[in-house]
C-alpha cells in the first residue's frame, strides 16, 4: 500500500466533490433526460450506469449498492429501450456543461480552470492503471475525454468519485454490510438524516426497520429510540472509512502533496460557487 497520505487524498476528493455532484441535482438534468425519453428517477440510474453499456438491472443494483432493487428495476432496462447509452451519455455531458456554465459563469474559461483540470486529469488517469475490482469506475474510464477545461475537470472528478466509490463498496462488503445496513450506519452518524437516506433509496418502513435491527444486533447502535452509533459502531464505521481512504490513495499519489494542495486551492472557489448556487437544494447561510 502506498505511503502517500490518505488524509490528503480524502481532503482533495472532498474539495472537488461538488463539481461532480451537481450532475445529480441540476435543474437542467430533468429536461435533458426527458428529451431522450427518460423521465423521473430513471434519469439518475440511466445517466450514471450508461458508461457500462446497456447492462441489466442486476448489474446496476450491484454497483450502486444501496438502492432498493425494485427502484432500479423500475428504471432499468426500460431506459435502454428509450435511448441508446451513447445518447444518454451525450445528454449527461450536456447537463454538466449547462450546469457548470450556470453556476461558475466566466470562471469556466479561466487559466485557473485549465490548471485545475490538468491536475485533476493527471490524478484520474493515474487511477486508470488500477481498474481491478472497480466496475463502475472502469465503465466511466473508457469514455473519451471532453475538450473544454471545465468539462475535463468535471469528468476527472467523476472518475475519481467512482474510483473511490467502488473502493467504498468493497470496504463495506468486506465489513459484512448490505446496502441498507450501510445506510443505517451512515444515518446513525448524524451526518445525513436517516429519513433522507431511506427515502432517496426508496426503502419501505418495514425494510428499514429490519435493517436497523440487523445493525443493532451487532452492537453497533446505542440504546434508546434515537438512531446513534455505539462506541463499537463508531469504531467499525471509522475502520470502513479508513479503508476507503487507503484504497483511493493511488489516484492522488502522482500529484504529490504539493500538487494536491494546489488542486484544492484552485478548486475551492469553483466548489463554493456550486454549493452557493442552491443546486443541491440549499445555499449556506452567509451570516
Amino acid at each position: 500500500m502506498s505511503a502517500f497520505s490518505s488524509v490528503v487524498a480524502r481532503k482533495t476528493w472532498r474539495r472537488l466533490e461538488p463539481i461532480h455532484g451537481l450532475i445529480y441535482c441540476a435543474a437542467e438534468a430533468e429536461e435533458r433526460y426527458a428529451s431522450v425519453g427518460i423521465e423521473g428517477r430513471a434519469g439518475y440510474f440511466a445517466s450514471r450506469a450508461a458508461a457500462m453499456g446497456p447492462v441489466p438491472a442486476d448489474i446496476v443494483i450491484a454497483t450502486f449498492f444501496n438502492f432498493n432493487p425494485e427502484l432500479v428495476r423500475a428504471a432499468i432496462p426500460q431506459a435502454w429501450e428509450a435511448a441508446s447509452t451513447e445518447r444518454i451519455l451525450e445528454a449527461r455531458l450536456e447537463v454538466a456543461d449547462a450546469a457548470l456554465r450556470r453556476t461558475l459563469g466566466d470562471a469556466v474559461g479561466t487559466t485557473e480552470m485549465a490548471r485545475a483540470a490538468a491536475l485533476a486529469r493527471t490524478a484520474a488517469e493515474t487511477a486508470t492503471d488500477h481498474l481491478e475490482g472497480r466496475p463502475l469506475f472502469a465503465g466511466h474510464a473508457r469514455l473519451d475525454w471532453p475538450d473544454q477545461a471545465h468539462l475535463v475537470l468535471w469528468h476527472a472528478q467523476t472518475l475519481l468519485r467512482e474510483y473511490r466509490g467502488d473502493g467504498h463498496v468493497a470496504a463495506l462488503t468486506a465489513a459484512g454490510l448490505s446496502g441498507i445496513e450501510a445506510l443505517v450506519v451512515h444515518g446513525a452518524t448524524g451526518e445525513v438524516s436517516a429519513q433522507v437516506l431511506k427515502a432517496t433509496r426508496a426503502w419501505s418502513d418495514e425494510q428499514w426497520a429490519a435493517g436497523v435491527e440487523s445493525v443493532r444486533s451487532r452492537g453497533w447502535l446505542s440504546g434508546g429510540d434515537d438512531l446513534r452509533l455505539s462506541a463499537s459502531g463508531a469504531a467499525h464505521r471509522q475502520e470502513v472509512e479508513d479503508t476507503t481512504d487507503r484504497l483511493a490513495v493511488d489516484a492522488y499519489e502522482a500529484l504529490g502533496e504539493d500538487g494536491c494542495a494546489e488542486l484544492r486551492a484552485l478548486a475551492r472557489p469553483f466548489s463554493k460557487a456550486v454549493v452557493e448556487s442552491g443546486t443541491f437544494g440549499f445555499a449556506p447561510s452567509r451570516g
